[in-house]
């Protein structure tokens, strides 16, 4: 398993943000609809092997590309206070390649901050997710 995959899976392998997930490369998908599909990657922004957003895109099966939305890591998670000294403001968090090795790059994300940006790539495809009633069977609504 790639650096890539194992920190995509650690986002969106249990299901709960997007069904039907899939894992390739560097690259995740899943449905939020019958047509509409959804891809998460790592993406840098400018800098290479310098990974430091999320990219998420909507994709209609018949019609391409929907919408899409970077997420930065910094924006989402802010400046994490590291103990090393040479980071005395703190650090974004990104993943980096150094030396043929990808890792993130002294502040390693926690749980937490993985939920944290579970719950931005939510509160995003829910703009374009079916509306779901919630009313009970047998319930009418009320007219006031």
């Amino acid at each position: 398993m790639t650096t890539f995959e194992n920190e995509l899976r650690k986002l969106f392998d249990h299901n709960a943000v997007f069904a039907d997930t899939r894992f390739v490369g560097r690259t995740c998908y899943g449905k939020i609809s019958g047509n509409i599909c959804v891809r998460a990657e790592f993406i840098t922004l400018g800098h290479a092997d310098k990974y430091e957003a999320l990219k998420i895109s909507l994709i209609n099966r018949t019609e391409g590309v929907i919408d899409s939305t970077v997420l930065r890591f910094s924006e989402v998670l802010g400046k994490k206070q590291v103990t090393n000294p040479n980071f005395k403001e703190g650090v974004s968090p990104h993943i980096w390649k150094y030396q043929n090795e990808l890792e993130w790059y002294v502040y390693k994300p926690t749980p937490s901050d993985f939920e944290e940006l579970a719950n931005e790539v939510d509160n995003y495809l829910e703009v374009f997710r079916e509306p779901v009633h919630e009313m009970s069977q047998g319930m009418t609504p009320q007219m006031g």
